[in-house]
C-alpha cells in the first residue's frame, strides 16, 4: 500500500509542477495566407521544414553554414561586406537609399504598400526585423 501511495503522491506532484511551470511559447513566422514560413528558437532560425537557415551571434547574422550574412548596428542594417542595406525607424523598415520596404506592427509584417505579407508568433521585435531583412 505504501508504494501505491508514494506513486500517487509523486504523480500528483509531477502534475502540479507541470501546471506551474511556464509553457515555452512557440516562435513562428507565417505568410499572409497563414502558412508557416519558419520558426525561431532562441537565436537560431529554421525554415518551415525545420532545416536550419541561420543564426545570430550578438549583432551578427550568419547563414546555416556559418557564413556571415550581415549585422545590425543600432538602427542600421549591413550586409556581409559592410554595405548598408537598410535602416530601422521604429516600426518602419527602409532600404539603404531611404525607400520604404515595410513595417512591423505588433505581430504583423507589412510590405511598403501596406499589404500584410506575414505574421509572427512569439518573436521579439529584433527577431522579426532580422527575419525580414535576412530570411524572408
Amino acid at each position: 500500500m505504501n508504494i501505491r501511495r508514494a506513486t500517487r503522491t509523486l504523480a500528483t506532484a509531477g502534475l502540479l509542477l507541470a501546471c506551474l511551470l511556464p509553457v515555452a511559447q512557440a516562435q513562428r513566422v507565417y505568410d499572409s495566407g497563414g502558412r508557416q514560413l519558419g520558426r525561431v528558437d532562441a537565436e537560431r532560425y529554421y525554415d518551415a521544414s525545420g532545416r536550419s537557415i541561420g543564426r545570430v551571434d550578438g549583432h551578427t547574422v550568419y547563414d546555416a553554414s556559418g557564413r556571415q550574412l550581415g549585422r545590425i548596428d543600432g538602427e542600421r542594417v549591413y550586409d556581409s561586406s559592410g554595405r548598408q542595406i537598410g535602416r530601422i525607424d521604429g516600426e518602419r523598415l527602409y532600404s539603404a537609399s531611404g525607400t520604404a520596404m515595410g513595417r512591423i506592427e505588433g505581430e504583423r509584417i507589412y510590405d511598403a504598400s501596406g499589404r500584410q505579407i506575414g505574421r509572427t508568433e512569439g518573436l521579439r521585435r529584433m527577431q522579426a526585423i532580422i527575419y525580414f531583412f535576412f530570411f524572408m
